[in-house]
């Protein structure tokens, strides 16, 4: 088939490669004149694993290209799915569905032929029926069907979430055969994986993008509570997730303690839907307290560095490993590490951080912090070490050598890496995240 996947970033990017690798025809296409140009280059401007291959092979192979020009990309498409980004929206923390809406005026206005119109950005309920408005308003002839398809991807891990859904869900306006046999036919180099198609009405497939990630925020936010609560009566969080973590009903994933979720997902989403539910008079507060609860966290996580450092960080130099909200990809949206640089800047201290892929996006929104070239660097003189982002290479720290090169030896560890006795050994003071005071 022949898609078009309007928006390049990172959702489009990914899920435009992968279908192209399952064998269809793909256009990505970009208002962005410069990120265009980059991937006809050959230069990502995103970091996901095995993406780079994924280009390069299907580019090689002519089944994607990359462009700016609408008019030609949407004219020749069966299917065209919209992946524009849908950031907060100042003032209120709606979903900001400007390019949504612009997206739609630009893609009725150059349809030809039975066209599928599916919304892979993440949207609040409602937003396809105003996209079909839009289409019909704008073009009163056009034969088309506006579908829900949202994604599911983990960044560090898209491509093989693509490839090997949990599930994919569709949602349809009515009972629309057409629509459902185009979406159906889409997807049908995942059915050797067996991955479920789970067909919806539209507003329900909208709803679910919204009440996963919340749900998910709130068990991670439920995990942080408990570690909290750990620290104070002598219990071990980790234990706490294991042992809630193998019923059945609650699984293990998404238990880890930490300084609090980030990323493009979970903060703009969980937002959206208080905002919606509000709309519609029906408040969502055990959202409404997820979203309070994670902000309170991430300046607590700066505090807690504080007082591991002594209470007074004043003129001290304090080291950063890991910038971004997570490990293996670059970005830096709602990263906890903004929050806990801010807190420690805020109480005096210099500080200098290490990222193995974010520090180019760190710069972009970090201010007034220095930049090492690896642990070690970063270490040197430092009062205290903090490990906020769980990157691989700070699994194996060599203790002995940041014992000679830091100025005084203590770790804080908000991803829970290490054992106590593994850092305490080598002459360090050890601090983590619900594992008693």
């Amino acid at each position: 088939m022949k898609i078009t996947m309007i928006g390049a970033g990172y959702v489009g990017l990914v899920s435009g490669v992968c279908f192209a690798d399952f064998g269809h025809d793909v256009v990505c296409l970009d208002k962005d004149e410069s990120k265009i140009d980059a991937l006809m280059q050959g230069r990502i401007p995103i970091f996901e694993p095995g993406l780079d291959q994924l280009v390069a092979s299907n580019v090689a192979s002519g089944r994607l290209t990359f462009t700016t020009d609408l008019v030609a990309a949407v004219a020749d498409s069966d299917v065209i799915f919209i992946a524009v980004g849908t950031p907060s929206r100042r003032g209120d923390g709606h979903a900001d569905l400007s390019y949504v809406h612009a997206a739609a005026r630009e893609i009725a206005e150059n349809l030809k032929g039975f066209t599928v119109i599916v919304t892979k950005s993440t949207v609040p309920v409602g937003t396809g029926d105003e996209v079909e408005r839009i289409i019909r308003e704008t073009n009163p002839d056009a034969d088309f069907a506006v579908v829900s398809n949202p994604e599911f991807l983990r960044e560090g891990a898209a491509i093989e979430d693509f490839k090997r859904p949990d599930r994919i869900v569709i949602g349809l306006s009515g009972d629309d055969a057409r629509a459902r046999d185009v979406m159906t036919e889409v997807y049908r180099p995942l059915y050797l994986n067996q991955s479920p198609l789970v067909f919806t009405s539209r507003r329900t497939s909208e709803l679910i993008k919204y009440a996963g990630n919340a749900f998910l925020a709130m068990k991670i936010t439920f995990i942080n509570e408990m570690a909290d609560l750990c620290e104070r009566v002598g219990a071990n969080v980790q234990d706490v997730a294991r042992g809630i973590g193998l019923d059945g009903r609650i699984g293990s994933k998404f238990l880890h303690a930490g300084p609090g979720y980030g990323g493009s997902c979970f903060p703009k989403d969980t937002l959206a839907l208080v905002k919606t539910a509000q709309d519609y008079d029906s408040p969502v507060r055990l959202v409404e307290t997820t979203v309070a609860v994670n902000d309170n966290r991430k300046r607590a996580m700066g505090r807690k560095v504080i007082a591991a450092a002594g209470g007074d960080v004043r003129g001290r130099k304090i080291a950063i490993l890991g910038l971004t909200f997570k490990p293996n990809t670059d970005d830096m949206r709602d990263s906890p590490a903004i929050v806990v640089v801010q807190t420690l800047q805020d109480a005096g201290a210099h500080v200098i951080g290490y990222d193995p892929e974010g520090m180019e996006n760190a710069k972009k929104v970090i201010d007034g912090i220095d930049y090492a070239g690896d642990p070690y660097e970063a270490a040197n003189e430092a009062d205290a070490l903090v490990i906020v982002t769980e990157w691989n290479e700070f699994r194996a720290l060599d203790f002995r050598r940041l014992k000679t090169v830091m100025k005084t030896p203590i770790l804080v560890d908000l991803r829970n890496i290490y054992r106590e006795d593994e850092v305490v050994k080598h002459g360090f003071s050890y601090s983590s995240v619900g594992r008693s005071l």
